[in-house]
């Protein structure tokens, strides 16, 4: 499987709200509140760590969860987000030019 990368789209607006991050999409204005786990997906979500490495290395390192659980389930949600265009995916490392990470967007 080759790697895939995500990066958070700059149409959006999004705070952290007691632990748990709340996005809305400009284009269809859904509103998502997102669990300790999506959390850790979207601040990691950068357009240069694969997705592979964020589960590996924040998911399961933070919680007690099977791998192959857990990239299934991470691959889910972060094709949602996109399909909502709150994250961008792609198989190459993404560039985000003029994007402040950790700042709410």
């Amino acid at each position: 499987m080759s790697p895939v990368y995500i990066a958070r789209s700059n149409a959006v607006a999004a705070r952290s709200l007691d632990g748990e991050m709340m996005i809305m999409s400009a284009r269809d204005s859904t509103l998502f509140t997102l669990n300790p786990v999506g959390t850790i997906i979207w601040q990691s979500a950068d357009g240069t760590t694969p997705l592979n490495d964020i589960v590996v290395n924040k998911v399961c390192a933070e919680f007690k969860v099977d791998l192959a659980e857990a990239l299934k389930d991470a691959e889910t949600f972060v094709n949602d987000l996109a399909n909502h265009g709150i994250l961008q995916v792609s198989d190459k490392p993404i560039s985000q030019p003029g994007v402040r990470h950790g700042a709410a967007q």
